[in-house]
């Protein structure tokens, strides 16, 4: 990857919808450049996809967290299996320091927030957990 490529993905980011001869005037490239990067950084898996980014009015009522995970011994590739299979851990971390994991979390509400969280304490192989309830959230 280099400095154009970098540019065009922070544009993609921003706007994963923005049309190739958009993209190409920004960049001050031809359209055909433009389209061939995006197929080329497909092709290699540095781009696994384009994804939607909905309004944060739209999420309102969602419970999101950030569940931090301490992980016994060496048995993180077990635990990462067990947390696989929840559909309100949306992605799952890996980090130094007192937590081993951090999951991202995004629950319906408190009763299946409140049902996850002692389903994942239960999880062989976890030592501890502390999870912080997100209140509010800025993009940038």
């Amino acid at each position: 990857m280099d400095e154009l490529d970098r540019r065009l993905i922070a544009l993609l980011r921003a706007d994963g919808r923005t049309p190739a001869a958009a993209l190409a005037k920004a960049l001050k490239v031809s359209r055909g450049t433009v389209q061939n990067r995006i197929d080329r950084l497909v092709a290699s898996g540095v781009v696994l996809g384009f994804t939607v980014r909905l309004h944060p009015e739209a999420d309102r009522g969602r419970i999101g967290a950030i569940l931090c995970i301490a992980v016994e011994g060496r048995r993180a590739p077990e635990v990462m299996k067990a947390l696989r299979g929840f559909p309100e851990i949306e992605a799952v971390h890996m980090t130094n320091g007192r937590w081993d994991m951090v999951a991202q979390i995004s629950a319906p509400d408190l009763a299946a927030f409140s049902r996850m969280l002692d389903e994942v304490r239960m999880i062989e192989g976890i030592g501890a957990s502390e999870t912080s309830l997100l209140l509010e959230t800025y993009r940038f």
